[in-house]
């Protein structure tokens, strides 16, 4: 039970009279003799636990009471007087366990405490105590720790309870735990007692939901494993966590010789550490105290045992297992029992009997006297055959104790030192249940039959000629049922009997149904339910309950009972005294208890000898049946006294046939739980307050009823038909589905109305501390919901189909002369003339929707109507008020469906008869037609729930329809014409394809199709369908569509958004011949962002796009995939491929590879493109005309050959220049491609020149008629010509690309350069940003900040300041991260057109100064864009002004204005942004080009470096007042010596490698800046203050730090600064060390190698 804090609206209520109110007497049957007794205490009674001769209490608040035989403390505490348990204080306990004689306590944080009878380790080994003691005087805590993880862990229990000599937890992982002696452990061992908690392997891996425990067996309620068979044979070689062991299958010949060895009776070896343990012993009752003493038997039958309800006085020896039925007269005061603690009897009656209503009570006697007629008392007398009982044939497991004979029990040496160490003062301890002569005469015979050959059996030894009977007994039971090798899941809480967390246990908040009942321990009565007597070592399932949906398991000392979700007890075990409620035959399988007609049992409890049942009868207040001994006049005969002390359950004399109302639960109020244990019962109950109890009564009963009922109607109907193999013939095959989906929508209702009735039971048990708000009902609205809107829309599509009709005669057919069962079924009064209407059973389940409505808001009239249960309460009850109307709507419409159909049939009729189609109204009154109808022509209009049916040509009299044409809902648009004075009432129904105007007779007509079509097209919306006002539409909607008339989109299905009739906004269309559009449509036509898929017939694969259309065309940004296996990405034109793009092909080609990118006209290749013949090893950079290259351009090839020339029809033709890999260069006349013809004069690398008149081609050879020439001396003068020659017949840089910056000004919203509004760009980009934000889903969380903090727009018109200009900067960063911006897609664009053009064979060094030329021409047309958007921005290599000062600083911020200035220019803004994408390939350029001047650097650097510091210090000729001395290493100094190497100056030299880390020019220059400061800071400590550098002391020094930082393309780097560098710093400090910087690379190149 948890304990969880009221709520204050519960508090509100009245609980500390009126709840947990707790009622005990003694179990004697009906007799009115007996006497509840209410205990009165200051805090209601959450739970009450009772063990044989003690019981424990829980009160609210979570203090712990115990009362009766507290052994372990020599007390004998009355009930009326309970002592509080002080150890548990402030331990916040929500459950409590009362075992035979000790008891448990469970905390809120899942801890146990035990204390009590310790001799069998059932208290388990805890703190206070040791193994030795018998006894636990105080509540200790009990660690349950796993250790099957690592590091071992604690383990949470949420449940607990107690047998005889054993204990069971329930964690929180729903896993059993044990501890105690004996196989009702489940566990795997052979050594007994078990003093700390194990757990039962055998239930791993199941969802265990509830355990209960018997004197000397346990069972277990576990959620089934769907579609599984864990059945196992072959038990797993090596056991694991997640597995269980399985028991051992024994072979015949095993089982007749296994007397060879000692056995248990439970088949466990007997061990010799076993044998020499000698167990401490149990303590009896205290003796007498007071007067008017009585002797008992404690027998389970006895009329009357140690009653710890008075101060009676007990007899020395307690004999708590002997199950014996007996008669006791008393020897003392006859009517002790009408006192306690010298209060007289009436007195306690009277607190149970307050505010008795005379009419109510009249009631309920009634119900008495009703439910008492079937109720008999059987005398018997024992005699022996009795088919029922099984004393006669099988030991007694109450004569085998656990400390004795029992798993670990001794062997007769431990008897005989037990009984000899015992003998005295302290004889009375009893480590077995018969008095300790006979166990002596036990022992002796015992040892006799041991001598001549060992037994196999310890069980009952006065059974002489049954030893083969015995033995079989006495080995091992044989589980057939494995645990499963895999651990399911388990996201659920336990199913705890009588508290409010079993709800949660099938993980969705309800309770599951699908349960079995697993069972274990001794089975000498047949108490385990499996057909025989064996014990069981290992948890069994009991394969009878399979499916019987049992929600709750008790445990009697030898009896098992089950209460199922139908309201049904199944018993089995010992029937000595009555207890199981049937006389049915076997008892070792459960049968089902005899129950009086009305009566639907939802708790139940066992006792010793009794059961206790709680029932709903036919009023709301729970009744109690009990089942067991009744109670004789108190004689006691000789015979008696001596049958008394028999090992065996003997019968009783008198007991119920059947269970049997007890009177006095009248006046008890209403119950909520009951409790059984020993000789006692329990209940609590709560009194009435204001309505509130009786109405979780009263739903709670309703429910129960309304499951059985449910129950019924699919065992006696649905059952049976649904079965039988004419179903179809019978009901037609669209019925016959609809009959199986009725089914199964029955079925889970029954299932849901199954769960939560079981949900309310336990809510009954724990009202006290639940909250209201946590009703299912409340918690689960949603389900419930769906479920019943999913039954009645299946009822009513069976009824609209006429299935009903098939149904009866099919019933009728299965029944036979069983009609009486169908009848019953009938609530109503509809078959009092003996027709059943099956439509009115199967409607009759939306009646407990009005129950439901009806309770909820009586709880909710119980609490004020600010609370929060109140608010809860009334929202639930509107939900069902609410429900309820809609489905009897619908139960209207089904009705009136189906006698449309009835009344017009028809084959027309039969193709519009749909299940789920309900008609609206139609106008066969002539009361609507179509506008301009001809004046013969007849017009029959029918509105269904889902479609507008117009018929032509009909004779509605006849029903006869010639054609017909469907409108569907979703697709049509109702309109109200205006009235123009005409006199015509009309309405215009737009559809996608078709308009028309319908004219009603009467204004009231019009107003009533206008309702009615606005209604039902809301309702196909997906509204509620009400309250629609005429004319008020969803104009546009989300919709499916098949066109059958539009050329365009003939044929094709379109699903996604409409207005007005018109496909619009996104949707997907797919055609017929597997053409398919998803994007976005406007106006009918696609428009927008779409995907299209357009199937190729020829190559059997689609042509695929992705990018933007517009009215209906390819228009903008997109991506073709051809079939052919070329891929265009780019921009597009009405279709046609327009403006920039990217060309790819040759994945799938056989004849070429190839890539171009570059400008489009018309779906041609025209303006300036790049061409990358893959195949051929060329790339062609120049311009092109309608797929030709015309114009100027340069190719270079794979073998390094560089051509610039002009090209005409795909020809390099007239003038142009060559320059092969060795620097041959050659300029002439070309004609065809790369054929030279004509004057030309080639240079050879060495200086030598032919002038003349050449042909032929390149690579097979030139003819030259013409001069040759040797150049005299200047060779680097016909270079540098040279290279200034390289570039003249390229199209210039600032004419490349122009399409990107094109496509950036159209994406601006300008139609070209500069000519466009400023605020419609701005305008354009947030537009961009936020469509590209919502419909882009992979974005991470970064990209979505970044497009959030770009969709607000800057402030743009102000003059650009220093504080503006670093804002303007950032935006900037922002805006190149995304390709959503224009800005970042044209920067994305330009990365990758300039990687495509310098990449590959592109890389060549001849193309380094056209790769510098196109930066530069970015950098400028980037700039002009930005100055468009940012027109406060000055031009390039201006000056920011500063902002205006205040006056009062005006003056003192002269000074600084005059000391410098920031000047803006489009190097320092844009190459940070720019550069580092389009690095590699601009690098590797410069690499190439410094190829042979890098090799001569690198060569002096690696021998220089060779050298130790002071000696390469002395060559570079630094003054020695600048070598370092002192070195730091690992903070500790150290001296310089002359082999130091790499120890001078190491600061300066680390930044200086820096460099190459670096990408832009202006962070190369702070690079080498802070080198310079570097190597100024290790210098000054060596010199004086007012030092200053002179380049005669800094040059050799800093060539120095270049020397040792090894920089590798130092050249590269130096030519990247110097071309790249900002002009504004190139007469500045930074340029003055960048010159540096390159003077010691020249340098470096001319030093001496010798």
């Amino acid at each position: 039970m948890e304990n969880r804090e009221e709520s204050p609206a519960v508090e509100q209520l009245p609980t500390d009279v009126e709840r947990g109110l707790l009622h005990v007497w003694r179990s004697a049957g009906c007799s009115e003799q007996l006497s509840p007794e209410r205990l009165l205490l200051p805090w209601p009674v959450v739970q009450v636990a009772l063990g044989e001769h003690h019981g424990l209490l829980l009160a609210q608040g979570g203090q712990v009471f115990s009362f009766g035989e507290l052994l372990w403390r020599d007390l004998s505490i009355p009930v009326s007087a309970p002592v509080l348990e002080g150890s548990l204080l402030g331990k916040m306990v929500i459950r409590v366990a009362a075992g035979g004689f000790h008891c448990g306590a469970l905390t809120e944080q899942g801890s146990v405490y035990m204390w009590g009878e310790n001799t069998a380790g059932q208290c388990g080994l805890t703190d206070r105590g040791t193994i030795m003691n018998i006894t636990v005087s105080e509540p200790s805590p009990v660690s349950v720790v796993d250790t099957e993880v690592i590091p071992p862990a604690m383990v949470r229990v949420l449940d607990l309870d107690c047998g005889r000599e054993h204990s069971l937890a329930l964690s929180a992982q729903n896993e059993l735990w044990a501890w105690g002696s004996g196989c009702q452990l489940g566990l795997v061992i052979n050594t007994f007692p078990v003093w700390k908690p194990q757990k039962v392997e055998h239930l791993a891996g199941r969802h265990v939901i509830q355990v209960a425990c018997g004197a000397y067996h346990s069972l277990a309620v576990v959620r089934s494993l769907p579609h599984q068979d864990y059945n196992t044979q072959n038990p797993p070689k090596k056991r694991e966590r997640d597995q269980s062991p399985h028991c051992p299958v024994p072979d015949r010949e095993e089982l007749l010789t296994a007397e060879d060895a000692h056995y248990c009776p439970l088949g466990v070896e007997l061990t010799e550490v076993m044998r020499s343990e000698t167990p401490p012993r149990r303590r009896a009752p205290q003796q007498n105290l007071h007067s008017g003493e009585m002797s008992s038997g404690s027998s389970p039958g006895s009329g009357t045992s140690s009653c710890w309800l008075s101060e009676d006085n007990k007899s020395n020896t307690k004999q708590r297992n002997l199950l014996v039925s007996t008669r006791l007269e008393p020897e003392g005061n006859t009517d002790s029992e009408s006192q306690v603690d010298g209060s007289p009897k009436a007195q306690q009656m009277s607190d149970w009997r307050v505010n008795k209503n005379s009419a109510f009570h009249d009631e309920l006697q009634n119900l008495l006297e009703k439910l008492s007629g079937p109720f008999l008392e059987l005398q018997h007398t024992s005699r022996t055959g009795e088919t029922d009982s099984l004393s006669s044939q099988t030991s007694d497991d109450s004569y085998v104790s656990s400390t004795d004979l029992n798993s670990s029990y001794k062997d007769e040496s431990s008897y005989k030192r037990q009984t000899n160490s015992n003998s005295g003062p302290s004889g009375s301890y009893s480590s077995s249940p018969v008095c300790l002569e006979e166990v002596r005469l036990c022992l002796e015979k015992e040892k006799q039959a041991l001598q001549g050959q060992k037994s196999s059996s310890l069980t009952n030894i006065h059974q002489k000629g049954r030893i083969a009977a015995s033995r079989r007994r006495s080995l091992p039971g044989t589980p057939t049922h494995g645990s499963p090798r895999r651990r399911q899941p388990c996201a659920c809480s336990r199913l705890s009997a009588g508290q409010a967390a079993g709800p949660e246990d099938a993980g969705d908040g309800l309770p599951s149904l699908e349960t079995e009942v697993w069972s274990w321990g001794r089975g000498s009565e047949g108490q385990l339910g499996h057909g025989d007597q064996l014990a069981r070592l290992q948890p069994l399932c009991i394969k009878s309950l399979t499916g019987k949906e049992v929600i709750k398991v008790a445990a009697g000392s030898h009896h098992s009972l089950a209460l199922t979700a139908q309201c049904q007890v199944y018993s089995w075990g010992s029937n000595m005294c009555g207890q199981l409620g049937h006389v049915n035959s076997p008892v070792t399988v459960p049968q089902q208890a005899k129950l009086s007609e009305g009566l639907r049992v939802w708790d139940l409890s066992a006792g010793q000898s009794h059961s206790l049942l709680l029932a709903d009868g036919d009023c709301v207040q729970p009744v109690l049946l009990y089942c067991g001994q009744q109670q004789e006049p108190l004689t006691e005969t000789p015979q008696q006294s001596e049958h008394s002390c028999q090992r065996s359950p003997s019968r009783a004399t008198t007991y119920t046939v059947r269970p049997m109302l007890l009177p006095f639960c009248i006046e008890m109020g209403y119950i909520s739980s009951v409790c059984s244990g020993g000789q006692m019962c329990a209940v609590l109950a709560d009194h009435n307050v204001m309505g509130f109890i009786s109405a979780i009564h009263e739903l709670a009963s309703r429910e129960r009823q309304f499951y059985c009922w449910l129950g019924d109607v699919r065992k006696v109907l649905l059952t049976p038909t649904r079965n039988r193999e004419s179903v179809c013939p019978s009901l037609g095959e669209p019925c016959t589905n609809l009959f199986f989906s009725l089914c199964e929508s029955l079925v889970h209702l029954s299932t849901l109305v199954g769960r939560h009735a079981t949900s309310l039971s336990y809510f009954l048990k724990n009202a006290q501390s639940c909250d209201v708000t946590s009703f299912p009902l409340l918690t689960h609205t949603d389900y419930f919901l769906d479920t019943y809107k999913k039954y009645c829309s299946a009822v009513g599509d069976f009824q609209v189909m006429g299935g009903f009709q098939s149904l009866h005669k099919l019933s009728v057919e299965c029944l036979g002369s069983q009609q009486t069962l169908l009848s019953q079924l009938c609530v109503s009064d509809q078959s009092a003339q003996g027709e059943v209407d099956l439509v009115s059973v199967f409607y009759w389940p939306l009646q407990q929707l009005h129950q439901y409505n009806r309770l909820l808001l009586k709880m909710a009239a119980c609490y004020d109507v600010l609370t929060v249960e109140y608010q809860s309460l009334h929202h639930g009850f509107s939900n069902y008020e609410t429900l309820s109307l809609s489905l009897l709507r619908k139960k209207k419409e089904a009705e009136t469906t189906f006698l449309f159909w009835k009344t017009h049939s028809g084959k027309t009729a039969e193709i519009l008869r749909h299940p789920q189609r309900r008609v609206v109204c139609e106008s066969s009154n002539r009361s609507l037609t179509l506008q301009n109808a001809g004046r013969f022509s007849n017009h029959w209009f029918i509105l269904f729930n889902d479609v507008l049916v117009h018929t032509q040509g009909t004779i509605p009299s006849q029903s006869f329809f010639s054609t017909h044409h469907i409108y569907p809902l979703s697709s049509l648009w109702v309109k109200p014409v205006t009235e123009d004075g005409s006199g015509l009432y009309a309405i215009k129904i737009t559809c996608p394809e078709e308009s028309f105007t319908l004219v009603a007779s009467t204004a009231e007509e019009k107003n009533k199709w206008l309702r009615c079509l606005n209604q039902a097209v809301d309702q196909v919306l997906g509204g509620g369908g009400q309250g629609s006002s005429p004319g008020v539409t969803a104009m546009t909607r989300t919709a499916s569509y098949t066109f059958t008339v539009d050329e365009r989109f003939k044929d094709a299905q379109y699903i996604g958004g409409w207005l007005a009739g018109r496909v619009h906004g996104r949707g997907t269309m797919k055609w017929p011949d597997g053409r398919m559009y998803k994007g976005n449509f406007k106006n009918g036509l696609e428009d927008g962002y779409g995907e299209c898929v357009i199937p190729n017939k020829v190559l059997h694969k689609p042509d695929s796009y992705q990018g933007q259309w517009r009215e209906g065309k390819i228009h903008g940004f997109g991506k073709y995939k051809y079939s052919s296996g070329e891929v265009y990405e780019g921009c597009f034109s009405d279709g046609l491929r327009h403006g920039y793009g990217m060309l790819s092909s040759g994945k799938l080609a056989r004849t070429s590879s190839s890539v171009f990118i570059g400008h489009w006209v018309h779906d041609k290749k025209t303006g300036y493109g790049v061409y990358d013949d893959i195949t051929r090893g060329e790339k062609y950079m120049g311009l092109w005309l309608d797929d030709q290259r015309h114009g100027s351009a340069a190719v270079v090839t794979q073998y390094g050959v560089y051509y610039e020339g002009t090209f005409r029809e795909n020809k390099m033709n007239g003038p142009g220049l060559l320059v092969s890999e060795d620097d041959t260069f050659f300029q002439g006349e070309f004609s065809d491609e790369w054929t030279v013809s004509g004057k030309g004069v080639l240079s050879l690398p060495n200086g030598d020149c032919l002038d003349g008149l050449f042909s032929g081609e390149w690579s097979t050879g030139l003819k030259v008629v013409g001069t040759y020439t040797k150049p005299a001396i200047d060779v680097c003068g016909n270079k540098e010509r040279k290279s200034l020659q390289l570039g003249q017949y390229v199209v210039p840089a600032g004419q490349r690309w122009s399409c990107l910056f094109d496509e950036c000004w159209s994406r601006l919203g300008c139609d070209a350069a500069r000519r466009g509004e400023r605020t419609t760009a701005w305008e354009n980009i947030a537009v961009t940003i936020t469509t590209a934000r919502r419909q882009s889903l992979d974005l991470s969380k970064s990209q979505t900040k970044v497009l959030e903090s770009l969709e607000f727009i800057p402030q743009y018109g102000e003059p650009v300041t220093t504080a503006s200009y670093d804002n303007i900067r950032r935006y900037l960063i922002k805006a190149c991260e995304t390709p959503h911006h224009p800005l970042g897609w044209l920067v994305e664009t330009l990365v990758t057109a300039y990687r495509m053009t310098y990449v590959g064979v592109g890389s060549n060094r001849r193309l380094l100064r056209q790769a510098v030329q196109e930066v530069q021409a970015y950098l400028t047309h980037l700039y002009s864009i930005i100055r468009f958007l940012f027109p406060g921005l000055p031009d390039d290599g201006s000056i920011i002004p500063e902002p205006p000062a205040p006056p009062s600083r005006s003056r003192c911020n002269s000074s600084k204005a005059e000391q410098g200035v920031m000047v803006v220019s489009c190097s320092s803004l844009l190459l940070p942004l720019l550069l580092p994408r389009l690095y590699p390939p601009l690098f590797t350029l410069y690499c190439l080009q410094e190829e042979q001047e890098e090799a001569q650097y690198w060569e002096r650097i690696l021998r220089l470096n060779k050298q130790p510091d002071q000696s390469l210090l002395s060559f570079l000729g630094v003054q020695e007042k600048f070598w370092p001395v002192w070195m730091s290493i690992l903070g500790e100094r150290k001296q310089i010596v002359s082999s130091s190497k790499d120890a001078c100056f190491v600061s300066a030299v680390e930044t200086l490698q820096q460099l190459s880390t670096t990408f832009t020019p202006s962070d190369k220059l702070v690079v080498i800046q802070k080198t310079f400061e570097e190597l100024t800071l290790e210098v000054k400590p060596m010199l004086d203050g007012d030092f200053l550098w002179c380049m005669d002391d800094l040059f050799p020094l800093f060539l120095y730090v270049v020397l040792r930082a090894r920089i590798r393309n130092l050249g590269a780097e130096v030519s990247l600064i110097e071309d790249l560098m900002d002009p504004n710093l190139q007469h500045g400090e930074m340029g003055l060390m960048f010159t540096t910087l390159k003077a010691c690379y020249i340098q470096i190149q001319q030093e001496s190698t010798t």
